[in-house]
């Protein structure tokens, strides 16, 4: 029982430490480096960047650790590592948080702007950049805080999961 808790916990971490990084890498670098672009660079390069990103490669790391943390929320309210059980639950409510501001904000807009024109029409880029960018950026950076805590909450229920069973054996 000891080893699921212990993979399931590590594998949540991990899925969810790579979702914190994504997010913090675009509040970081990609949008402050795509802000210097023109209209027509912005809106092709997120439209390009919104089409590329739902692949297996992203979907496996960002639905993953829902389940994850349901089950080692689960496990460790009924197995040893109970001690690590606060800090799972409120690594899954900033998951979710996270989530839920991906699913209910980022990707609508992602959605409009892929409506937007890109032919020879700067007005409607500059107003498709204008609906999107600053709330995008902003709601980004949200999802990636929400994900960097529950990273480290993640990585402390692991920490504080391995010192009981250390105590236990």
């Amino acid at each position: 029982m000891r080893v699921v808790q212990t993979a399931t916990l590590l594998v949540a971490t991990l899925g969810v430490g790579l979702m914190a990084g994504l997010f913090a890498a675009f509040a970081y670098a990609v949008m402050p480096g795509l802000r210097r672009s023109a209209d027509r660079t912005f809106v092709e390069a997120m439209q390009n960047i919104n089409r590329a990103i739902v692949n297996g490669w992203f979907l496996l790391p960002f639905l993953l650790p829902t389940p994850l943390l349901v089950l080692a929320t689960v496990l460790a309210w009924n197995g040893p590592g109970r001690v690590a059980l606060p800090w799972i639950l409120a690594a899954l409510v900033l998951y979710l948080a996270g989530f839920f501001v991906t699913g209910g904000v980022n990707v609508p807009l992602n959605n409009a702007l892929d409506r937007a024109p890109t032919a020879d029409r700067p007005g409607a880029l500059k107003a498709a950049r204008a609906g999107f960018e600053g709330r995008w950026v902003t709601w980004n950076i949200v999802r990636a805080l929400a994900h960097t805590v529950a990273f480290g909450l993640l990585a402390w229920a692991l920490f504080l999961h391995g010192v009981a069973g250390a105590g236990a054996g």
